[in-house]
């Protein structure tokens, strides 16, 4: 919890209008999104002032009034949330007319109506991008985890485009080792110069999709014939653009799934259409004005292993934080499941993979996160990873929570410059990040076990570190331990930490399988 950067950029130039909304079931108030470029823009005319034009998506002042050539298929059905969107079906087609970000406007081939979609709902017509088994801007690492994800069995595959080769593909297919543990296994798919393909030369094909159905009826070399294309999740609809602050009205609270020392979280519904997730937060947890600051920054940060912040409702306490939803909760309650008792060691150290790979991302972007451990990851169905509550600790106003010794701090999980002298860096949660990592590897049990939190810090002080656990293996203990160096400058950075984890196993492992 807590992130910070400069002050310069937390207006993103934008500035503070009132709309006009048209009225709906569930009023909502649409104010500035922070994130929104074109939410603004400015028409000049002769002898009048400046008019600033506000819209709940995008303006578009194409130059030139001129329909798209492209055609695009849906990939599922969307049934529209606003007036000025376009429902439509599984496998309609609609040719696009402007492209804007998440959403883009579109013509219906079927109906001629016209309307936004949302563009992660369709793909081009008549590629592989319409395909089951294609799945587009997926990297070799992210492959294996939608292939290893409890969804899939052996056999599932899919087609990928090669990171290392432009223009190139790669079938991945989900086998099991000789020890019988679940493994992913990768083949270049090779171009020939008259536009067919093959992956062993003894065998060519006119195209992947030719490629495709021999595989599935034996494995010609392969490690199994395919059987059922990867699981793939269905997309989640992008969040209307403008709305930030919202009202309470909107969102239906149905399931309390947890409280803590701040407030509950819940899951809901907006506008009876989005499954979100909704932390409520105290009475006087934080002002109000405190939090708008912080969370402005806070929805800049977007990135595949952060949480998504969709809005806020500010204006009557408790405060509401409304979240994309993740199905398995916190990865600290998840680490103490029946579900994760199951899972082997190289699960873990791709769980420990993936927040580095979120953490790296903060990094660059000079924010830090102030409260790093397992109850602020959450986990999703297919088991990714997403980190949560990044800018909440830098407002919270609770004496127990912001004096060094209250109850509430976090002891076991800051570093000691931070606790002394209330440094928090980048580095310092490098600190909390090899905790977390002991959370991971020990299934979620507490740090320091049997120690208080005064005798965590003094020990600590001494030069004190907690000893290797008893499932650790002397690698990943290594790593754990360079993180907890007395000189910040000394801890590694998360860009490093990712790669470190990223090839834990795979470091001595040839790319791709050799050809059949």
């Amino acid at each position: 919890m807590g992130c910070k950067k400069s002050k310069l950029d937390q207006n993103n130039g934008v500035l503070d209008l009132k709309m006009h909304q048209p009225s709906r079931t569930n009023p909502t108030v649409y104010v500035k999104d922070p994130t929104s470029r074109n939410a603004q823009t400015t028409v000049r005319s002769e002898n009048m002032h400046l008019l600033c034009l506000w819209t709940q998506r995008a303006v578009f002042i194409p130059t030139e009034q001129k329909d798209s050539d492209k055609i695009v298929l849906a990939l599922y059905p969307y049934d529209g949330m606003q007036p000025e969107d376009l429902g439509f079906k599984k496998g309609e087609r609609m040719q696009v007319l402007e492209e804007h970000g998440e959403w883009w406007k579109a013509r219906s081939l079927a109906t001629g109506k016209e309307g936004y979609i949302p563009s992660n709902y369709v793909a081009e017509a008549d590629t592989m991008e319409t395909e089951e088994w294609f799945f587009k801007d997926i990297s070799r690492k992210d492959a294996e985890r939608q292939l290893l994800a409890p969804a899939n069995k052996p056999g599932a595959y899919l087609i990928r485009e090669s990171e290392t080769s432009k223009g190139s593909y790669s079938l991945s297919i989900r086998d099991t080792d000789a020890k019988g543990i679940d493994a992913v296994k990768h083949y270049k798919i090779r171009s020939l110069d008259n536009g067919g393909y093959y992956i062993s030369p003894k065998i060519t094909f006119p195209n992947i999709e030719s490629m495709i159905k021999h595989y599935h009826k034996q494995p010609d070399g392969l490690c199994r014939k395919l059987e059922k294309p990867c699981d793939k999740p269905k997309a989640q609809k992008p969040w209307d653009k403008d709305a930030w602050e919202i009202s309470k009205d909107s969102i239906k609270m149905v399931k309390k799934l947890g409280a803590g020392q701040f407030g509950e979280v819940w899951m809901a519904f907006y506008n009876n259409t989005t499954k979100v997730a909704v932390k409520t937060l105290k009475p006087g947890t934080m002002s109000p004005e405190a939090f708008m600051e912080e969370a402005n920054l806070m929805k800049t940060l977007q990135h595949e292993r952060l949480v998504r912040l969709y809005a806020v409702v500010t204006k009557i306490e408790p405060i509401y934080i409304i979240t994309e939803f993740m199905a398995n909760g916190s990865l600290l309650d998840f680490l103490k499941s029946q579900a994760a008792s199951k899972l082997q060691l190289p699960k873990l150290i791709d769980f420990s993979a993936q927040i580095a790979e979120g953490m790296a991302y903060i990094e660059k972007k000079n924010y830090i996160h102030r409260d790093l451990r397992a109850a602020n990851v959450l986990v999703s169905e297919s088991l990714l990873c997403k980190i949560a509550d990044f800018g909440l600790a830098r407002v919270i106003e609770d004496d127990q929570y912001t004096a060094r010794e209250g109850a509430k701090f976090p002891i076991k999980w800051t570093a000691p410059e931070a606790i002394n002298y209330g440094s928090f860096t980048i580095k310092s949660d490098m600190w909390s990040f090899g905790v977390l990592l002991y959370e991971i590897i020990t299934f979620g049990k507490i740090p320091y076990p049997g120690m208080s939190n005064g005798e965590v810090m003094t020990s600590v002080q001494r030069g004190y570190r907690m000893p290797r656990p008893e499932p650790c293996p002397a690698e990943l203990y290594e790593i754990m331990t360079s993180c907890w160096k007395d000189k910040p400058e000394d801890r590694p950075t998360f860009d490093y930490m990712q790669s470190v984890l990223d090839d834990f196993y795979t470091a001595t492992e040839g790319q791709y399988q050799q050809q059949p």
